[in-house]
């Protein structure tokens, strides 16, 4: 069993920089491990946080009262199956790190997830998306350690329940410690058809197009930094947790309702019906630009979805009131409220 450390402060493992301190804080370097002290915990009825890269996070300045478990567990497997690459990788390792790796070794599907911060245990939670490519799209089957059931289950990817950037594992939250994860690629030189209509400009081509791995990814990262979404310790901008809402799905009758209240705004018509609208244009045209500051939290300079921590001073509760500030904004502008992305521990919005 790891060593337990007490007093542990959490914002420097998390990428806005707030939280308080664990009243217990391990790391877990093998699956084995990090079974055994959850379960030891679970047994003790003691509260845990599983704690990945810290990149979708919001800890509240009191910390957490229970035992923190940061997933260290690395190693990265690849095996063929009918034409395609079974990459199987532990949770603890880096996703950006492993979206590099896969461009380099050709194999295509994760590549416009180039420069998304966190680890591989986080991102079929999340169902990690962008510029037109999300995990769900790949990602064949994740081995988790079933607190409830105290087994080791391997669970299909329809048994992960995903949707926008939704999963089983969000609507459980708790019951699941992510230990591995198998994404199915393609053995190809080439992207996936880039399906997002920004990255197809920055590229040149036509939306539907593949371009070499290579290509699609340095595109990625240069818009992805043109936002303040790739970490960069000498830019303020990305002490954030990345988009802090996500963009709202209204059903017909909430799409009408905004249409009379803005009409021929900015919209993605979905094939089930509801409409997809940009929270950052909500945000925008709610009055909130590019930015915006309240106290030592502000939007960020480059992207109105971020909330940040440009000194890394400010502490949770700063940052929630500027997010209820742009929540309560946008429904009293809209009629529309705004669900925060990142994960809140002993904190409510």
């Amino acid at each position: 069993m790891a060593d337990r450390l007490a007093g542990v402060p959490l914002a420097p493992y998390t990428t806005l920089r707030t939280g308080g301190p664990a009243r217990a804080f391990t790391q877990a370097r093998t699956q084995d491990e990090l079974i055994a002290t959850v379960a030891e915990a679970d047994r003790a009825d003691e509260p845990v946080l599983v704690l990945g890269g810290g990149s979708n996070l919001v800890v509240c300045d009191d910390g957490f009262d229970g035992l923190v478990v940061r997933v260290a567990t690395l190693g990265v497997e690849a095996t063929s199956q009918d034409g395609r690459v079974l990459v199987t990788v532990q949770a603890g390792e880096d996703w950006d790190a492993l979206v590099a790796r896969c461009v380099a070794e050709g194999w295509s599907g994760v590549e416009c997830l180039s420069g998304v911060p966190g680890l591989v245990g986080s991102t079929p939670i999340q169902n990690v998306g962008a510029y037109g490519q999300d995990v769900s799209q790949t990602v064949a089957a994740v081995r988790v350690y079933d607190r409830r059931a105290g087994e080791v289950r391997d669970l299909t990817a329809a048994e992960c329940g995903f949707a926008y950037r939704h999963s089983a594992f969000k609507h459980d939250p708790g019951r699941h410690v992510v230990l591995a994860v198998t994404y199915a690629l393609e053995r190809s030189p080439l992207s996936g058809p880039v399906a997002y209509k920004e990255l197809a400009a920055r590229l040149g081509v036509e939306i539907g197009a593949r371009v070499p791995l290579a290509e699609a990814r340095e595109a990625v990262l240069e818009l992805r930094r043109g936002k303040g979404m790739v970490l960069d310790p000498g830019d303020p901008d990305t002490r954030s947790a990345g988009s802090f809402f996500t963009n709202p799905v209204l059903g017909p009758e909430e799409a009408a309702a905004l249409e009379l209240r803005a009409p021929g705004h900015p919209r993605w018509d979905m094939p089930d019906g509801t409409v997809k609208v940009p929270a950052a244009w909500l945000i925008e045209n709610a009055g909130f630009p590019k930015g915006y500051e309240k106290g030592r939290v502000r939007i960020s300079t480059k992207h109105t979805l971020a909330l940040t921590n440009p000194t890394g001073e400010a502490g949770a509760a700063e940052l929630l009131a500027l997010a209820r500030e742009v929540r309560e904004g946008v429904h009293e502008k809209f009629g529309v409220w705004l669900v925060n992305e990142p994960v809140l521990v002993g904190v409510r919005l």
